[in-house]
């Protein structure tokens, strides 16, 4: 084989390692849950305290967003949420779930504590500034748009619960009306993986 033919040999192999390492890429950046949880904001709980970037880290989260006038999926998803911190019980103790509203405008503090209270007292509402909501649904990469129907609107939004871990990232997602028993699995995992299940005495906020 001639040095001519050698060259071509080695420059098509290394072509295809270069496409393959590039498709490798590519699919983890797909694969890979998005979020920055770091990005700087300041709303208010339903509970009377400050909320800001940092809640979420310290503890694994259920992280929904959504809003108090939703016909159907949200107050399924926080149904469902319930279920499974009831199904739970006190191994999911470490958890914090939390509903961010995208709709601030109408969900004040004072109408979004009863809704949520209403499914269960673990699940902390946040609202506050429309500016600063806007950040942390950009943050989080968040799909929360207005439909008009004259005088009123209903509003368009991503559906699934995210799964944050203690280190305050993105593990995954539950899509709407996952089942119990797919949800409480892997809500279990992001317990283990955050080594949370072994200290299920802590207080739930």
């Amino acid at each position: 084989m001639t040095t001519r033919s050698n060259r071509l040999l080695t420059i098509g192999g290394l072509a295809t390692l270069m496409a393959f390492l590039i498709g490798v890429l590519a699919y983890t950046a797909i694969a890979r849950p998005s979020g920055r949880p770091d990005a700087p904001f300041q709303l208010t709980s339903t509970r009377g305290e400050t909320v800001n970037q940092s809640i979420f880290k310290g503890r694994p989260s259920l992280v929904y967003f959504g809003y108090t006038h939703c016909p159907e999926v949200c107050p399924t998803t926080l149904y469902e949420m319930s279920g499974w911190l009831q199904q739970l019980g006190a191994e999911g103790a470490p958890l914090q779930a939390l509903f961010f509203t995208i709709d601030p405008e109408r969900d004040t503090p004072e109408v979004l504590g009863p809704y949520v209270g209403a499914f269960s007292d673990r699940i902390t509402g946040i609202t506050g500034d429309k500016a600063e909501t806007r950040k942390v649904l950009d943050a989080w990469l968040v799909t929360a748009s207005e439909k008009r129907s004259g005088d009123d609107y209903s509003m368009s939004h991503s559906m699934s619960v995210f799964l944050v871990g203690a280190d305050g990232r993105l593990k995954g997602m539950l899509p709407y009306q996952v089942t119990m028993d797919d949800a409480v699995a892997r809500i279990r995992d992001l317990l283990l993986s955050d080594g949370a299940s072994g200290r299920a005495s802590r207080s739930p906020t």
